[in-house]
């Protein structure tokens, strides 16, 4: 009869042990479907976007918190509104200055302040 609870406990962890390993197995493709974006391409990205709205929050010459970067392979887009054509050139020029922006895309709109 003490063989029974033996059984049960060991079933038991093997069937944890399965679950577990089951969802630990990953794929050896690097991209997600359809992408043509490796993990660590992404993992830069999501660094170079970072640095780049640090560098922009931190900017002495750019008056505006509505910018929204985005960045994909190395080039960085950004957009929003600024209240000066001066404002939209000196966050190109921040953005272009941080390390590993290939280019930037720059689609800021001009909107002053009312």
């Amino acid at each position: 009869m003490k063989c029974i609870p033996l059984l049960k406990t060991a079933a038991a962890a093997a069937c944890v042990t399965f679950a577990l390993s089951a969802g630990a197995q990953t794929t050896t493709d690097p991209a997600p479907s359809g992408s043509s974006e490796t993990v660590g391409q992404h993992v830069d990205d999501a660094t170079i976007t970072t640095k780049v709205k640090a560098e922009l929050l931190s900017a002495k010459n750019v008056k505006s918190q509505h910018i929204h970067v985005k960045t994909r392979k190395g080039v960085v887009s950004l957009t929003g509104s600024v209240p000066s054509a001066e404002d939209r050139d000196n966050a190109d020029q921040v953005a272009q200055n941080v390390s590993g922006v290939a280019s930037v895309k720059n689609h800021l709109k001009v909107a002053p302040a009312q």
